[in-house]
Order: structure tokens, then sequence, then C-alpha cells
């Protein structure tokens, strides 16, 4: 049966539509927003694998190019892997709804969204959440949603919903906001440098529209919705958890309150949990799995009570505390910029290289094709955690985190006609305990700097954790990952001393209040705010040179009807000039040339030689020429690139002159003045010159006689 709910969201219509694609899935939803269509399917297979101890959810996301009428580039005419805008997208699907799936729901789950009808103004990722959770809501898979996704926007001080790309470019925020009806389960966007108090506004707008697609999605299930199946709660047998107890808990509560490294922690850890086995084996056989999940617990209970009560985290700092954190720059010397960030146990090798406009990446999709010359690649090798693991290729957390960077940093980017290099920034993570990617964030600001990228400012990231028990509840600065891992919350803030300019938060329960998220943000202020001093006091601005290992690259600007002059009939005056000077040219649209040189002198001598090419020839002005033809009646001069005019036989000397090759052949230079331009033509002369040099030469014969 064709069920269809609909709202209006921003003003346009949101409909849900079920009961006429994909119906053999256990949920199938149509969502349509403008001329936007995405359906979205949700499976979940009948039994739990056996021994299954996690959740195995998959969401995949894919754009079919056919939705916005093109045809993929390239030789093959077919979509193939996911291109990093479809992970980010399945990201921020996944991200909301997998802590609503019930802890002991061990089926093996797949959601997927297809981009079928594209519209062009508004990204189709948050039609593809909603009709996720809209998916999930009306099927039989145990689901404690429905949750809802809206993108917020700010233009001229005005909150809008949903903003189309156009208002994008305009926008000083953009964030991506999920939710319940009564909290907040993820955030992730880019800003201007705002404030906190402009965050939580931008947050509390967009939890008005959540509310009202929830309320679509609820009525939606009262008219489609299936029966849930039943999930099976695991029990542990209460005589294995009381031995378990009483034989390791005072042990382990000796390890969660003892100092240790992360690798002395998991080696106490694991001795403990041989000990816990050993004594037994004999009562309970084949019972390892369910000893390690009480251990599990153990841990995260005794890591949580002691947060609450004594204020004290696994390392021994308070809840406020960062990390000591080192500062090294410089530490690759062939690189155009690298720098060493340390905090604690994280640490990022980050490089910056310099490139020229051939170097920036095109992107292809849905929309119109374009350039990124602004880019950040962040790699996490398994040796970062001290394990062995296949390098396949980046996987999606990689690309998740490495966009997260590149947005806090390329908002205090060089503009183009500041800073013409392409950039790409490289961020190695060679160890890793709590928030690599914010040690990417700081590591990249000094990498900028350090290659004397003209960067704004500094801009420095933390993550927060927290720890909630009913009333109770505890904001940490800098979390580890165990704090993460069993944990509630990680809140991930960038940005510089004079605002925030990425931020991604996700929850591991049903969601938080507005209060603490606003408590989170100021505290992560703090943070911030200490991490920029450190960063601050290693280098305070930009390094005033390039590094001599990176191109030269300059910049002139031409009128755009010029351009086809530079360019020349099949390419033949750019690629005289590449070959003449030894360089790299690159025009835009707009007018901008841009010369890449290793030498610089050389981009120095391409860059004279197009503003000659370019500028008008100026009646009374004085050029330095060459001789390109000799005729009876005088010279033809090139006084500019590509602009010749006469030398006339009467105007090459202040005395007759009978034949011009008694004073010139081919190729000599001659110095001339332009005396006067006709029907485009240039009229030159030496004798003008000569005559001045004459005249100044007995001003100067009288003044000594006088004197």
């Amino acid at each position: 049966m064709k069920v269809v709910k609909e709202v209006e969201i921003g003003g346009k219509i949101l409909s849900l539509e079920t009961g006429r694609f994909a119906k053999q899935a256990n949920g199938a939803v149509m969502v349509r927003y403008g001329d936007s269509m995405v359906l979205v399917t949700a499976v979940a297979k009948n039994e739990a694998a056996p021994d299954q101890d996690f959740f195995p959810l998959q969401v995949e996301y894919r754009e079919r190019t056919s939705a916005a009428g093109k045809i993929p580039g390239g030789f093959i005419k077919r979509e193939g892997r996911p291109s990093e805008k479809e992970i980010l997208s399945a990201r921020i699907i996944d991200r909301p709804i997998r802590p609503l799936f019930p802890k002991d729901f061990k089926n093996e789950t797949q959601v997927i969204a297809f981009v079928l009808s594209y519209d062009g103004e508004n990204d189709a990722d948050i039609l593809a959440a909603i009709g996720a959770s809209a998916a999930l809501t009306i099927s039989d898979i145990p689901f404690l949603g429905p949750v809802s996704e809206v993108r917020v926007g700010r233009v001229d001080g005005q909150w809008i919903v949903n903003p189309t790309f156009q208002q994008l470019q305009v926008s000083d925020m953009e964030l991506v906001v999920a939710g319940t009806d009564d909290s907040i389960m993820m955030v992730e966007g880019e800003a201007k440098e705002v404030s906190e108090e402009d965050l939580l506004e931008a947050l509390s707008f967009a939890h008005t529209e959540i509310k009202k697609i929830v309320k679509l999605q609820l009525e939606f299930q009262e008219a489609a919705g299936k029966i849930k199946r039943v999930v099976e709660e695991k029990v542990i047998d209460p005589a294995i958890l009381e031995d378990v107890n009483n034989l390791a808990y005072d042990k382990f509560r000796d390890v969660v309150y003892s100092v240790l490294s992360k690798e002395e922690r998991i080696e106490k850890n694991d001795e403990l949990k041989q000990i816990v086995i050993t004594e037994l084996a004999e009562k309970y056989p084949e019972s390892e799995k369910v000893i390690g999940e009480i251990l599990h617990d153990m841990e995260k209970d005794l890591m949580r009570k002691r947060i609450l009560e004594d204020d004290i985290r696994l390392d021994g700092r308070n809840t406020k505390q960062v990390r000591p954190i080192t500062v090294e720059l410089g530490v690759l010397p062939r690189t155009h910029g690298s720098a060493l960030f340390t905090r604690g146990e994280t640490q990022s090798l980050t490089t910056v290289t310099l490139g020229t406009k051939n170097d920036e990446q095109t992107v292809e999709g849905l929309l119109e094709e374009y350039s990124k010359k602004f880019m950040l690649h962040y790699n996490f090798p398994p040796f970062s955690v001290g394990e062995v693991g296949r390098m396949t290729g980046v996987g999606r957390r990689e690309v998740g985190h490495g966009n997260l960077a590149e947005r806090a940093l390329k908002m205090v980017a060089p503009v183009d006609d500041k800073f013409p290099y392409t950039v790409r920034i490289i961020s190695d993570i060679l160890e890793s305990n709590g928030s690599s990617s914010m040690a990417t964030v700081c590591a990249g600001s000094l990498s900028l700097m350090d290659a004397g990228v003209p960067m704004q400012k500094a801009i420095a990231g933390i993550a927060m954790g927290l720890i909630k028990e009913d009333s109770q509840h505890k904001v940490l600065t800098d979390i580890l990952g165990n704090e993460d891992h069993l944990g509630d919350m990680d809140f991930k803030v960038a940005g510089s001393a004079e605002g925030i300019t990425a931020f991604q938060m996700d929850i591991k329960i049903r969601g938080i209040s507005f209060e603490i998220m606003r408590e989170a943000l100021y505290q992560a202020k703090e943070g911030r705010m200490h991490i920029l001093g450190i960063m601050n006091d290693a280098i305070a601005a930009p390094r005033e040179t390039l590094s001599p290992y990176a191109p030269s690259l300059l910049q002139i600007k031409v009128a755009t009807d010029q351009i086809g002059m530079i360019i020349g009939p099949g390419g033949k005056t750019i690629q005289g000039m590449q070959r003449m000077f030894g360089v790299e040219i690159n025009i835009e649209d707009n007018g901008n040339v841009n010369i890449a040189a290793t030498n610089q002198e050389n981009a120095a001598k391409c860059k004279e030689h197009i503003r000659k090419m370019t500028v008008s020839p100026e009646v009374g002005e004085i050029y330095d020429g060459v001789i390109t033809k000799i005729m009876d009646f005088g010279a033809f001069v090139e006084i500019l690139p590509g602009k010749e005019g006469l030398l006339h036989i009467s105007q090459i000397d202040t005395k007759r002159v009978n034949k011009v090759t008694d004073y010139y052949k081919e190729g000599d230079k001659v110095t001339v003045k332009l005396i006067k331009i006709e029907n485009g033509k240039f009229s030159l002369s030496r004798r003008e010159l000569l005559k001045e040099t004459e005249a100044k030469n007995n001003d100067s014969e009288e003044k000594v006689s006088d004197n």
C-alpha cells in the first residue's frame, strides 16, 4: 500500500513515500524535496552470526550522475568506487543512527541511499539521512528513533534551514545537525570564526526544524510501520558475574586508579584478564568471552565512577587539563614546510607542499565540475596504535578526519590574489591516543606557517568528552582513546583566538541537553586558547620567505581580451615563452596569469615580458627595442613583445642618412622614442633623443661657462 506524508521545511515540501519502490526491503522510503529524490532502503538479516559480539552496520550513499542529467567523465562510463563526497555523506547518515539500535541487536544491517533525481539546489545527503531514519522506523528492524537531520546556514544575520548552494557561498556558517525530538545526536560543520553563542543559537534553530521532521516520521510509522522484532536481552549468569567481581574488582580498581601509559594499561588489563580466566577455567569452561565482557564493563564503571566522584581521570589529570604539548618545526629539510605536534601520546607529523594551478584537484559529481587548491590528507597507519594491519587504501575514518581538519584550516587560508599557490597538507599520525584529527589541525596550522603560507592566524583543535550518569555529568577536556571508547561523547572543536572554524560531535547515548553543550563549548574554548598559546610561542606568524625548494610563483593581471594574444595561435606564443624562460604559465578566465618556475629570476623576467606584451604604448615614452626588419625607407623595431613601430630613415640621426644599413642590421638593439600613433601604427624616432641629449649638453656647457 502506497503511503505518502508531507511537511513544509524551509519553504519547500518534504515528502516521504513508501509502498511503491523496493518493496522486498525491510523498509524503503523515497524522500523528495523540491525536485531532488533519494531512495533509501534498510535491510537486516533475520539472525545474528554465531558468537557475534559487535553490531555490523553498513551505510552506503551513492549519487547517480543521471540524477543531474550527466554521464560520468573518463573512459569508464559508469559509477565506480564511492567518491570522497559520497563517503562523507555516508558518514553523516551512519553517525546519528548507529547509537539508536538496541545494544543486544547484532544482526547484520545495511542501509543504502541512491540519489535518483537532483535539482541542483540542495545537497541530497540530508534527504538520505532522513530517509535512512524513516526506512528503519517503518521497518521491522529494532530502532530507537526516529532521528532527523537538517543543514543550517546564516546569511545577513538570518538563519536558513537547508540553504541552497548559492546561499552557502555567502553564509558565514554551515552545519549539519541531527537529533531526536528531545536532544541533539550529531553536529558537523564549518564557520568563519563564529562565537560559541552563535553556534548554540544555530543548534537551537536546527532543533526546531528537526522536531517537525521527527513528528512527520512518527505519523509515517503510524500509517505504514511494521511490527518490530523482539530483541532478546543478553543475560549474564549471576554466578559468574559475582565470581569475576569477587576475584577482579579490587585488582582492576588498582589498575584503573594507577597513572599508566596506554601500552602499560593494555598490558595490565591483559594480565588481569588471563588471571581471572585461569582461576575460573575449571568452574566456567569456555567462558573467556563472557569474562572479557564483564571485565570491559568493570573498567568502564570504575573509570566513570572515579571521574564523577573524584574529578580524576585515567592519566591523573582533572577534567579541564590538557596533556603536555611539544612543537617542533622544520623537521624535514626538503619539504616546503613541516611540523611535529605531540600532545600526550598523540603525534602528527605534517608536511606542506606548494604547487601550481596544474596541481589543483578536479572534483566531479552532481554539481558542475570544479577545482580545489587547498587540500588536506590524513593518514592513520596501523603502527600508530601499536597494531599490525593491512594498508589497502584510505578508509572512511581517514577521509572524515581529513575533511574536518581541512575545513578548520581553509577558513583562514589566504585568498587566490594574495597567494596563488596550490597547497597540499599531509598529516601522518605516528602515535594515537585521543583525537588525532585535532592534532592534525594544530600540526597543519604550524606547518603552513613554517612553509611561509600567509595564514591569517593560527588554528588549534581540541576534543571534548562526557561522562553522564543520571543527574551527574562531567565534561572532559582533551580526551584519551579510552575516554572516547568508554565515554558518552566525542565533541571536536577547532578555531582561532577569535572564534570557531570547524566542529564535529558524536554521542553514544540518546542525546544531550543544550546546557551540557554550552558547558562543553566554553570548556573547549579554554583548552583551545591554552594550545594556541603554546603554538604561538613556537611560531607566531608565517615565515617571511618560502622554502628555497618551493616553486617561485608570480602573478600578473591582464585584461580578459588580451588572453588570446598571450596564448597565441594554437598556443604558439605561450609555449614559446615557457621554453624561453623555463617556466610554467597558467591563465585563468578572469585574467590572472600565474607564472611558476624553480628559478625566481626567470619567473620575474617572464612576468615583465607579459607586462610589456599587454601594456599599451604611449606617445612620448622611450623604449629599448630590437630591429626586426630593414627597408630602404627605414627599420621596423619591436618596442614591446608583439608590438612593432617604424623608425623612418629621416628619424635615425640628426644628420642626413643615405642608407639604413649604414647604421643598423637586423637584430641590433636600439633606443627610440614613440612620437606618434596613427591608425594603430607607431612612429618612432632616434633623432628626437639625440636632439634632447645635445640640448642637455649645451645647457651644461653654458652653466659651466657662467660659473
